[in-house]
């Protein structure tokens, strides 16, 4: 049976107008180390040094840009760990709205500062006891406000997808596309641009070992809930994909694989000490697959997204002890 898709690569168009001038246009970095230990000719695109520190700025951006006078002056409301959260925040002062922010108390502490300086009402809650989802839709029912959530929604997907829209038009010809895995967002909106563009360009997302639920909801066909999982990567710690997302990802993606927390900290290991760059622990997880040889790219042009740079120097620092960047 055949599903209406909830993006199409219209909407990501759009939202690339939107989003022209507001977002960074970040580069596209190359290693010769790095190509030489995965044994093909990688791109790494930069969305660490987007504003904010992540890709999640483009999708909150273009949700809040979408909104009516209205719902920009009641505000909006959103959920998140840390990335999103800066995102909205941030979007919602440049398009002069407000925002609330539900965010778990173990948040890091660095994205909680950063949420709060960019002007958000930060609300917390115990993710492993208490229901965000419940909490923030008691909020946004109680003062009027438009909930933008970090991923399931149809603009914050357009807009994550405007990477893929970047990406194609520095570095063409690509065989395959890694990009890190969480609800689904920009994976989903990376691969409706790209199979649009690049029928014939191989799609893969990642995910954390303990945190696989796009890998277990596509074995079951439907979208499935676990556990919240425990892992360094704290930006893709939700506990289900996406409604809106997971269909998405079903029909066009060509496979979802996951990797562990060493091998993520290798990787952070690598971009650290052979390219300079500062990723976070979910933002490293294309880089932890490539490395790990969980890709079949062996002499292909592969492209991979580095989704987020934000971690304190500390926790980085924590992080990364006793992990030796590989080759």
């Amino acid at each position: 049976m055949t599903h209406h898709l909830s993006v199409t690569v219209d909407d990501v168009h759009a939202a690339a107008k939107r989003l022209a001038g507001v977002a960074h246009r970040t580069p596209v970095l190359t290693s010769r180390s790095l190509d030489r230990l995965v044994g093909a000719n990688v791109f790494i695109k930069c969305e660490n040094l987007q504003r904010v520190g992540a890709f999640k700025f483009r999708g909150a951006y273009n949700a809040v840009a979408r909104l009516d006078g209205d719902a920009r002056r009641r505000g909006v409301i959103a959920f998140s760990s840390g990335n999103h959260a800066q995102a909205v925040a941030l979007a919602s002062r440049v398009l002069g709205s407000c925002a609330v922010v539900v965010m778990p108390r173990d948040a890091p502490r660095s994205k909680v500062t950063a949420t709060a300086a960019y002007g958000a009402e930060i609300v917390t809650f115990d993710r492993y006891t208490e229901n965000r989802f419940e909490i923030t839709a008691q909020v946004a029912a109680e003062r009027g406000l438009t909930v933008i959530p970090p991923y399931d929604h149809p603009d914050v997907i357009a807009g994550a997808g405007t990477t893929a829209v970047e990406l194609w038009d520095d570095i063409d010809d690509l065989d395959a596309l890694v990009v890190p895995l969480g609800g689904g967002g920009q994976l989903a909106g990376c691969a409706t641009v790209l199979r649009s563009i690049a029928p014939a360009t191989r799609i893969v997302g990642v995910e954390t070992e303990t945190g696989d639920k796009n890998r277990q909801s596509l074995r079951a066909g439907q979208p499935v809930r676990i556990p919240v999982p425990r892992t360094i990567a704290d930006g893709v710690t939700g506990e289900r994909t996406g409604e809106l997302t997971f269909p998405i990802i079903q029909r066009l993606v060509d496979d979802v694989i996951v990797v562990t927390d060493e091998e993520i900290r290798r990787a952070m290991a690598f971009l650290f000490d052979r390219m300079k760059l500062v990723v976070e622990p979910s933002g490293a997880l294309g880089v932890a697959a490539l490395l790990a040889g969980r890709v079949r790219v062996s002499r292909r042009r592969v492209a991979v997204v580095a989704s987020g740079g934000n971690i304190s120097a500390s926790l980085f620092g924590e992080l990364l002890a006793g992990s030796a960047s590989p080759g």
